[in-house]
Order: C-alpha cells, then structure tokens, then sequence
C-alpha cells in the first residue's frame, strides 16, 4: 500500500520569512557559479582568496539560518526534486587547481578531538551537492522544504564541512602571506651581516 502524503499546511509563509528565503537562496545560487567558474580557471591565480571568499559566505548564510527558529516542512515526505547533480567534473578541476594544497587535516569536533585527512576539493563539492537539494527546492516553489533542508543540513553536515574548509583556506593564506614576510625579513638580515662582515674586512 503506497503510503499518502501528508495534508499540505495551509499556512502561508509571512513575508519577512519569503525575504529570508530569497536571500539564502540568493547566497547559494552565488556560491555555486563562483565554485564552478573558479573550478573552470586552469591559472588559478586567485583561487584560494576566491574560494575564502565565498565559502565565508556560505558560512554567513548558514549561521543566519541556525539563528533561526527550527523551520518545518510542509509534507512529511521530501519532494523529489529530480537526481543530484553530476559535480565529478567540477570536482576533479579542482583537485588539480589544488593540487599541491588539496589534502587537509581537520577536528571535526572540538569537544571530541580526532584529526581526520580530508580534500578540499571533496569536501567543497560535498557542500555544493547539499546547498544545491535546497536550491531547487526553492526553485521548484517548495520554500518551507528548502529552508527547512537548508537549516538541517547545515547543522548536520555542511556547516561543520565548511569551517573546516575555511580553517584550511586560511591556513594556506596565513603561511603564504606571514612565510614571505619571515623570507624577505631573513633576506633583509642577511643583506646586512653581509654589509657589516664586508665592513670589517675592509677595516682590517
């Protein structure tokens, strides 16, 4: 016997929360053409700031939606929403634009310390195929079901995903950015022993 689907809720989404809606909705969409046209770019020059970027928006969106009151979907079953989307393409150019950074160590919990090893370029198409269920649920005009999914795979999956991303993302920053500074400062020392050693040759 094919189980029915629940009675739709009557109830209609206030305006402040459709707002809400487009704007999480709004937020994904972006991160998932940023991740595809930097998956895309072969030089790679600016991918590690893009993908910080956009990922600490991802972030943003995803703590706004924690902050929410627990959002409820209308029918008790999800809506099929068509298959997932077939993101091996995506995935693969990015383990070659990340190649040389692509594996991570990461805490996925901080109250229950275990280092895992993880891909960046996994990891951010993991993410990509969650968002994506929410957006085309939104699309398909199903707005409750989409918040609702957004909400709970953020808590139970991708926000957790995403920090430990973003903490590798800035890693690769930080020791880009602070290494070159301690080079060029052991340059500059090196400069002046040199200077000052061929000052005391002289003087002799």
């Amino acid at each position: 016997m094919t189980p029915t689907p629940s009675t739709r809720s009557e109830a209609v989404l206030d305006a402040a929360t459709e707002d809400f809606a487009q704007q999480i909705a709004d937020q994904v969409e972006s991160f998932l053409l940023a991740l595809q046209a930097i998956a895309r770019d072969e030089a790679g020059a600016r991918a590690i700031s893009l993908l910080l970027l956009e990922v600490s928006q991802l972030l943003l969106a995803g703590a706004r939606l924690g902050a929410q009151a627990d959002f409820t979907p209308e029918e008790e079953y999800q809506p099929d929403v068509g298959p997932d989307p077939d993101l091996d393409l995506m995935r693969e150019r990015l383990a070659r634009l990340l190649e040389s950074v692509d594996t991570y160590v990461v805490n996925f919990d901080a109250y229950a310390p275990e280092l895992v090893e993880e891909l960046l370029s996994d990891d951010l198409a993991a993410i990509a195929a969650e968002v994506a269920i929410g957006l085309r649920h939104y699309r398909a005009g199903n707005v409750s079901e989409a918040l609702w999914w957004w909400q709970f795979s953020y808590v139970s999956s991708w926000g957790n995903t995403a920090s430990g991303v973003l903490r590798a993302l800035q890693s690769i920053v930080t020791h880009d950015r602070l290494d070159a500074e301690q080079i060029d400062e052991d340059d500059q020392l090196a400069a002046a022993d040199e200077m000052l050693g061929g000052t005391e040759d002289t003087a002799r």
